[in-house]
């Protein structure tokens, strides 16, 4: 139940969801490229490839920082390729980086539009087509998404049309690629929170420091990501998981230490669906 020794290749990953998974499994011992397009710290964005690596160290793993911008093909394809000739070989993908913009269709610019679908979906079609001739070689490979239910409502899309083709095309290639790589044992799985997580997203774009509050920590993605990696591969594949679920089937009933300065009910995740919201006991805001 360990990802000692096992490499795993990152999108993004400088910050937030993708440096807490990325964390976690360097407390095993594993190896983690992070690539991602922060080289230079921001202001307004904590964190750069170089600060990502040194925690990754400083946790128990190795890492390796590449500058890579995965709406370009030589890009991803160096860096997968540097990953390889440092580490032997790629056991797993995650697909983290992920643009967001929440504006309806007459304010969505086209090239916002073109930016969230080059970076999500086709990102994640990219990274991932890039590291299965290397996954293939793993004796427990596993493609891991960070997109959302295929729950198609139509509230999830009225407003934020854009956005959410974005996220449901990453979803779909979840669907695809575990189909399309079943025989070969390749496990092709997407992960989703099922409350907001305390990201710079949320701070900077959704809702501010008082959402954030009601959110729970990025603590909780990773330890949920773990879970699943360290399943067979061959066992495991085509799930559209939901954070606390797969933590839930892991044992744990006590979710607290995940939203420490919570004052109330939690704020739900978008996409979501209903049924997940009535079977999970957490109590949530009212706001879909």
């Amino acid at each position: 139940m360990s990802l000692k020794g096992k490499t795993i290749f990152m999108s993004g990953g400088s910050r937030g969801i993708g440096l807490a998974i990325a964390l976690r499994a360097a407390k095993d011992g594993a190896n983690v490229a992070i690539g991602a397009k922060t080289a230079e710290p921001n202001p307004k964005l904590p964190g750069t490839i170089y600060t990502a690596a040194e925690e990754i160290e400083a946790a128990g793993g190795k890492a390796l920082p590449l500058i890579c911008d995965i709406r370009f093909e030589d890009q991803v394809q160096d860096a997968v390729a540097k990953t390889v000739e440092t580490f032997g070989g790629i056991d797993i993908c995650v697909n983290n980086a992920s643009a967001i913009a929440l504006t309806n269709t007459q304010m969505t610019e086209m090239k916002r539009y073109d930016l969230m679908n080059n970076i999500n979906t086709r990102g994640t079609f990219l990274v991932s087509k890039t590291c299965i001739p290397h996954l293939l070689k793993s004796d427990n490979p596993h493609i891991l998404t960070l997109s959302p239910p295929l729950d198609i409502n139509p509230r999830w899309f009225a407003p934020h049309v854009a956005y959410s083709i974005a996220k449901y095309g990453m979803s779909l290639c979840t669907l695809g690629m575990a189909e399309e790589y079943k025989a070969a044992g390749i496990a092709v799985n997407s992960l989703w929170p099922f409350t907001a997580i305390d990201t710079a997203a949320v701070r900077n774009v959704i809702g501010g420091d008082g959402m954030a509050k009601n959110s729970r920590t990025t603590e909780i993605m990773a330890d949920a990501a773990h879970a699943i990696l360290v399943r067979n591969s061959k066992e495991c594949s085509g799930n559209f998981f939901i954070d606390e679920e797969v933590l839930r089937a892991e044992g744990m009933t006590d979710f607290s230490k995940y939203a420490p300065n919570a004052d109330g009910p939690l704020v739900p995740d978008f996409f979501v669906p209903d049924e997940v919201v009535k079977r999970l006991p957490t109590k949530l805001m009212k706001v879909w």
